[in-house]
């Protein structure tokens, strides 16, 4: 499990804001806690919530809530899936499904991301065939 933060600026249809967000290799989803994703977006209800163990043995939390945003690292514009999570330890994390979907690798020896532009531009590629 590896970390690094680095920041970001999260975009929702209410507002945006910079933060300073927790890349984590070891956090399969990506969070955010609840009064940041109240101001950025309207908060969407699971269909079902999910149930997450947490690094302490045992301890589980349950997911009700999520948001969908777009976030910019470097310039590059970025969108996903938050789960909503009261008491967060961090304001936001970037977890293992976002960074595999994106191909963002975590440089440890630099303490940052490493974008393949590659990636964002076909996305607006098909983005731009499909209007």
């Amino acid at each position: 499990m590896a970390i690094i933060r680095k920041e970001i600026e999260l975009v929702g249809s209410k507002s945006r804001r910079k933060e300073t967000a927790l890349f984590d290799s070891g956090a399969t989803y990506s969070c955010i806690r609840k009064e940041i994703a109240q101001e950025l977006e309207i908060i969407l209800p699971l269909t079902r919530p999910l149930k997450l163990i947490t690094a302490q043995e045992r301890n589980y939390i349950e997911v009700k809530e999520r948001v969908v945003l777009d976030f910019y690292i470097s310039g590059y514009r970025f969108s996903d899936e938050f789960l909503i999570i009261e008491n967060l330890s961090e304001k936001v994390i970037i977890g293992a499904k976002t960074l595999q979907a994106w191909r963002l690798k975590l440089d440890f020896e630099k303490e940052d991301i490493i974008i393949d532009p590659r990636v964002t531009e076909i996305q607006l590629i098909i983005l731009t065939k499909i209007l």
